[in-house]
C-alpha cells in the first residue's frame, strides 16, 4: 500500500491530513488508539511546517506519503520551506511543569515517543522527515 496527499500550507488543510490518516487506518485495520496517535503525529509535524517553514501568506505545497511494507507504516513529509531538522532539537523534559517550560519542543518529543524511528534529511532544497511505525 502506498498513498500520497499534497496540501497547501494552510491550517484548514489539517482536516485533509486527518482524513488521509484515517483512510490509511481503516485500510490497514488499525485500532482507534493507534489511529489517534498517528493523527496527532501528522497534525503536529504538518502544523509546524504551516506555521514556521514559509514566509507568512506565501502559498506552498506540502507532500505526505504513506507506505506500508507488511511490517512498518512509513510516513514521509516533504516541503521546500526553510531548513529545519526537528530531530536535532534536544528532547523536552516532560517532568518540568508546563508553566516553567520553554515554548516548543514537546511536539517532536511526542512524535519520537509514538513513532519507532524519526529521521530528517535535506535533499535538493527539500526537507524530508521520515517517520516509521512498526505494526
Amino acid at each position: 500500500m502506498k498513498k500520497e496527499i499534497k496540501i497547501k500550507n494552510q491550517v484548514e488543510e489539517l482536516e485533509r491530513v486527518n482524513q488521509f490518516v484515517e483512510e490509511i487506518g481503516e485500510e490497514l485495520g488499525l485500532d482507534m488508539e493507534l489511529q489517534m496517535n498517528l493523527n496527532l503525529v501528522m497534525e503536529e509535524m504538518v502544523s509546524n511546517i504551516i506555521f514556521y517553514a514559509y514566509p507568512e501568506g506565501k502559498p506552498e505545497d506540502i507532500e505526505l506519503t504513506a507506505e506500508y511494507n507488511g511490517k512498518e507504516l512509513i510516513f514521509v513529509l516533504s516541503d521546500h520551506g526553510k531548513e529545519f531538522d526537528p530531530t536535532a532539537k534536544e528532547d523536552a523534559n516532560p517532568d518540568i511543569n508546563p508553566i516553567d517550560r520553554e515554548i516548543g519542543g514537546m511536539g517532536i518529543y511526542i512524535v519520537k515517543n509514538i513513532m519507532n524511528k524519526v529521521t530528517y534529511q535535506r535533499l535538493e532544497g527539500k526537507n524530508l522527515l521520515t517517520m516509521k511505525k512498526e505494526l
